[in-house]
């Protein structure tokens, strides 16, 4: 199934252009795909940290209501990622680091659900400037951390990887 869908998107005009038939879109991509991962990962990183006690003079409720911008950055990355992707399928669906990446992506989603639906959300934004968070807010921050890091680095790694499935 993989193997037909990328090859179907592979023979699309879209796959053309983006693989160099439009040489200014792969570096948009690129550069929008930073600016997308600097959103995400800053806005994030900075909200995460402040939950495992760094920059304790901040209150955390207005770190959280910058999550729109991490939304934001995701949405640029999703698109950015699904041209990479329809440019050159064939790079990605035999790649283990995009494997990982789509992985730790994964379960970087079910992390954020799990921090909204709980209700987590609710006890963490009336913590004030010098007050802890609460132990499960640190976990759910510890673990999307790591999280983000490893997509970062899995994204990184797709170039010097490659195919080993």
């Amino acid at each position: 199934m993989v193997q037909w869908v990328a090859t179907w998107l592979h023979s699309t005009k879209l796959s053309w252009a983006v693989a160099g038939g439009v040489p200014w879109i792969w570096p948009l991509c690129e550069t929008l795909h930073f600016i997308g991962l600097a959103l995400l990962v800053g806005v994030v990183g900075v909200f995460d940290l402040r939950m495992l006690g760094v920059a304790k003079g901040l209150p955390i409720g207005p770190l959280q209501r910058l999550m729109p911008w991490a939304v934001l950055g995701f949405l640029i990355n999703l698109t950015t990622g699904f041209l990479f992707f329809t440019g050159d399928p064939f790079q990605y669906i035999h790649n283990i680091a995009f494997g990982f990446k789509m992985l730790f992506i994964g379960l970087a989603g079910v992390n954020v659900i799990v921090y909204y639906v709980s209700g987590l959300y609710r006890r963490v934004d009336p913590v004030a400037a010098g007050q802890d968070a609460p132990v499960a807010a640190k976990l759910v921050a510890a673990i999307s951390l790591s999280l983000w890091i490893g997509v970062m680095y899995w994204g990184r790694m797709l170039p010097f990887i490659g195919n080993a499935f």
